[in-house]
């Protein structure tokens, strides 16, 4: 029998580790709210929305909720899930690896994905960018961050190696999923945004 890789005991790619002192991070920064409430006005009230990597649940995704949002939440990590479940008890959270994850075998009329994308490697995030697209309505949005040149560094939390395929192999990806990018933004924190909608 083979030894198991780090993520195979660990799906949620080291995160569970330090998910005590990322609670207490994320209910105090304020990085990427603005950006997020002006992309939650373009749905409309009552959309439902994934909240992909949901984390604990901070003050970015209490902007879904204030935008009058169903709120759907998916994380890896059980302590992190478990908080975003306390923190906003109306909504449905699964703790699930974003590459296997079921998604709630329903479809969405936006996702965001804060911080995901890039902590898995790049043929992960062509598998969850393909689900991602199956799992979006016509018209449907999809917001995401990563950089937007194609790089590679460690996480600043988990110390874990991050991929960026960079704004043309997004594009690329995408493309594949019937997705297109119809804008790109920054933040107060030196996040990159890319905005991209389902084809109908």
């Amino acid at each position: 029998m083979s030894a198991r890789t780090p993520d195979e005991i660990d799906p949620s790619n080291g995160w569970e580790a330090v998910a005590a002192a990322f609670i207490e991070h994320a209910e105090q920064s304020r990085i990427g709210v603005a950006t997020i409430t002006a992309w939650a006005r373009d749905l409309p009230r009552g959309a439902a929305v994934l909240d992909f990597g949901c984390g604990p649940g901070g003050p970015r995704s209490r902007a879904l909720f204030d935008a009058g949002l169903r709120v759907y939440g998916v994380d890896a990590s059980p302590t992190l899930a478990a908080a975003f479940q306390r923190r906003f008890p109306d909504a449905l959270v699964a703790c699930e690896p974003a590459e296997t994850s079921r998604l709630f075998d329903r479809s969405f009329d936006g996702v965001i994905a804060w911080g995901l994308l890039f902590l898995l490697p790049a043929a992960l995030q062509k598998t969850v960018l393909a689900r991602v697209g199956r799992a979006m309505l016509p018209g449907a949005r999809f917001l995401f961050t990563a950089p937007a040149q194609p790089c590679t560094w460690n996480d600043a939390s988990t110390g874990r190696a991050s991929w960026s395929l960079g704004a043309d192999g997004y594009a690329v990806e995408l493309a594949s999923a019937g997705l297109t990018v119809i804008a790109e933004y920054g933040d107060e924190g030196e996040n990159h945004y890319f905005d991209a909608i389902k084809q109908r």
